[in-house]
């Protein structure tokens, strides 16, 4: 009786193991403490290996961005002291790219329409913040002048 050996990819696992060590073994937390801001870009270089790992197998371009959305939104988070080490604990930016970059791969990288809907929420809100950025810079030269 022969058993089915699954044969796993190299690079999937290699990035795993490197999501289980920023993620799980709380290095990407712990950065980001010890080492207000400096850290949590230490974290997020770390992480652009997961992206850097999809763009050589030319993922869908959507994916990326979602990719690249997670590690921004873990490294904005993480520059508010505590609070932001605390949103690492929770968010695990690695662990989801990891997880993107699998369960795309069979598909042969393409993207599905949740991701379409994530990066266009994402672009609305970039957007949305924007304006309601300078909204705020006029109202406040307004309200000086």
């Amino acid at each position: 009786m022969a058993i089915a050996r699954q044969v796993l990819d190299p690079d999937v696992e290699r990035v795993r193991k490197l999501a289980k060590v920023l993620d799980n073994k709380f290095l990407d937390p712990l950065l980001g403490f010890v080492l207000p801001g400096v850290g949590d870009l230490i974290g997020s270089v770390m992480g652009l290996y997961v992206v850097a790992v999809a763009v050589q197998r030319r993922m869908s371009p959507v994916i990326i961005a979602r990719m690249l959305m997670n590690l921004a939104l873990d490294a904005a988070t993480g520059v508010v002291p505590i609070v932001g080490d605390a949103a690492d604990l929770v968010f695990k930016a690695n662990t989801r790219n990891v997880a993107l970059l699998a369960e795309r791969a069979g598909s042969g990288g393409r993207a599905t329409a949740k991701d379409w809907a994530m990066v266009g929420g994402a672009a609305l809100a970039f957007v949305g913040v924007l304006a309601l950025s300078i909204y705020a810079i006029t109202a406040l030269v307004r309200w000086i002048a």
